[in-house]
Order: structure tokens, then C-alpha cells, then sequence
């Protein structure tokens, strides 16, 4: 069972009181088999949790108690102390509020434990951002982890790539992911869920209005479904190209990682030199033939012809470019 969930557990019981193991698996997500296993790990931890028999009966912690989280073994009192890591939380505005709660855990574990755990989250350090690229300035995040709190409607005013190219709309944040460095707001608006790049924000503000988010909405299930659709959109062609062995040590630095995989399950051997011919996806001509050309004469396009016109194409300019013609 993860450390989450146990402390979930044991503060449900302290907020809550009585409760039986059908409402604690409800209140988890887990069966209820999971929730005695999960009550009994927490007994055996030296939590003071009894049983109380009968229809009205349950689970409760004997009266008074308070944790101090001393009842966590060493591993899981790890795992919370990165459940704050400081990059995201800043963003988030909530920086201070992550370092006051990681303060209050390592003040509430037992000496040793405390100083085992300091040592490991000082080993491990988040950078979210990729190679190549600034972090990404987003100031109207705090605004939107307001609206996700409190369930409140934004008004923005949006840069998008289509004309017009900024629109004004009402927004119902639903909730926010981070990808790859990258905040995006998941949100109802126009009758449907839409997926915006908070940093294409150009003005936000909350509103007065309140919204109730789908009783069946799952983030985590919804950007799953967003990314797959994405993908699909994205590439809508296919390329032949053959590689030489330096070339396909290039490819996973000059290349998305769909170009990758689909090399490593298409390439075939042409000749007796190490060249490979593998069929990839592509999104457009011209933005295939950029790719492709960070690998200059380690990689010839065979096919469709008229992105290998392009390559053409383009060599040909530089070459005038640079004098050679």
C-alpha cells in the first residue's frame, strides 16, 4: 500500500470518527478487502484503531488520539517528504505552504528517522523543464489553482494559433497538468472540455460565477484520452528514409520519440554498409524536413517525393548560400 493512502486513512479516521470499512473503501477507492488489509496495517504500525461490532458499528481511533505520524516506517516517511517537491509548488504558489508542511513532518518523525529522511530528499532535485529551452513564465497560475479550489469560473482572454487568434471566453477549470515543464488547464467551456497552455494566457480573472465539475471527470483518465487523441492528430503521413549506423545513433537526440520507435520497429537493412530503411510518421512536409535534416547526410528520404524534394530543395539554397554553387 503507498504511504498516501495510510496517512489518507488515518486522518480520515481522526477527522471523521466511526466509520465502517465500506465507507472507508468509498472514501479511498479501494476495495473492501483493501480497507481491513489497510486497518490492520495501521494497527500493526501502533496506531490505536478498534473495532466497534454491530449495524451501526466501525472503525474508530481510541478517543484523544492524535497523530504525530510516529506509526510510519522509513520508507514511506520518504516517499512524503517528495510529495512537495519546491519547482511545481512554486509555480503553483504554494511554496511556502509546501515548505511549512515538510518542516511539520520531519518535526513529527522520531530523531533517527527524521535525519534518514532529510538525507534522502536532499539526494533528489526536480527539474522539469527540457534541454534547450527556458522554463516557461506563467503568472496566471495561482489564479487558476484558485478557480480549481474554489470552483469558481475564469474569464481569459487566449492566444491561440488559428485565427482569430485571440479569443475571449469563460472557462470552467476543471484541473491543471504538468508536462514535460509545460502547465496546462484542463477546463469546460462552450459546452465542451478543452485543454489550454497556460503560458497562451494573455489576461485572467476569477469570476463570481460557481460550477460543480462532472461527478464522473478523472484528470488523470482525461489527459490520458487527450494526449492518445493528440497523437493521432499530429502525425497524419508517413515517410521512407534510410539511416546510416551513425544516423541511428543521432536519431533519439534529433527526433520526436514516436520517429524513434517507429524506426526501432520498422528498420530493415539495405546492403552490406549498416544502412536501414524504416518507414515514420510525419506531421507536414516542412516540418519533417527540418527534423531530418539535423542529420544531414546520415539520413536520405526515399519516399513521398515530395518531401525529398524538399530536402532537395533546401540543400541546394544552402549550398548557394555558402558559396558552393
Amino acid at each position: 500500500m503507498s504511504a498516501g493512502r495510510l496517512l489518507s486513512l488515518l486522518l480520515l479516521l481522526q477527522s471523521r470518527g466511526r466509520m465502517s470499512a465500506r465507507g472507508i473503501a468509498d472514501e479511498l477507492g479501494v476495495s473492501v478487502r483493501t480497507a481491513y488489509r489497510d486497518v490492520a496495517r495501521l494497527q500493526t504500525a501502533g496506531v490505536p484503531v478498534y473495532a466497534e461490532p454491530g449495524p451501526g458499528g466501525g472503525y474508530q481511533l481510541l478517543d484523544g488520539y492524535r497523530t504525530r505520524l510516529t506509526g510510519m516506517t522509513e520508507g514511506e516517511a520518504r516517499a512524503l517528504l517528495f510529495a512537495g517537491l519546491p519547482g511545481p509548488a512554486a509555480d503553483l504558489g504554494l511554496a511556502a505552504e509546501v515548505t511549512a508542511a515538510r518542516l511539520k513532518l520531519l518535526a513529527a518523525l522520531p530523531a533517527g528517522l527524521r535525519e534518514e529522511a532529510a538525507r534522502t530528499a536532499a539526494l533528489f532535485h526536480l527539474d522539469t523543464p527540457g534541454w534547450y529551452r527556458e522554463p516557461e513564465e506563467a503568472p496566471h497560475l495561482p489564479l487558476f489553482v484558485d478557480g480549481v479550489l474554489t470552483r469558481r469560473a475564469v474569464d481569459v482572454c487566449y492566444r491561440r494559433w488559428r485565427a482569430p487568434q485571440e479569443v475571449n471566453r469563460r472557462v470552467r477549470p476543471y484541473g491543471l497538468v504538468l508536462k514535460s515543464g509545460v502547465w496546462y488547464l484542463v477546463a469546460a467551456a462552450e459546452s465542451r472540455i478543452a485543454t489550454y497552455r497556460v503560458t497562451q494566457v494573455l489576461d485572467a480573472a476569477l469570476s463570481d460565477e460557481q460550477f460543480e465539475r462532472p461527478a464522473g471527470f478523472d484528470l488523470g483518465t482525461y489527459w490520458a484520452s487527450y494526449l492518445d487523441d493528440f497523437q493521432s492528430r499530429r502525425y497524419t503521413s508517413t515517410a521512407t528514409i534510410r539511416l546510416s549506423p551513425r544516423g541511428l545513433r543521432r536519431l533519439p537526440d534529433n527526433v520526436a520519440h514516436e520517429v524513434v520507435r517507429a524506426v526501432e520497429s520498422t528498420a530493415t537493412a539495405v546492403g552490406d554498409d549498416g544502412w536501414v530503411e524504416a518507414v515514420i510518421p510525419t506531421e507536414s512536409t516542412d516540418r519533417a524536413c527540418g527534423e531530418l535534416l539535423r542529420l544531414g547526410v546520415d539520413v536520405e528520404v526515399v519516399a513521398p517525393t515530395e518531401l525529398r524534394r524538399a530536402m532537395a530543395g533546401t540543400v541546394e539554397v544552402l549550398a548557394r548560400t555558402y558559396g558552393l554553387r
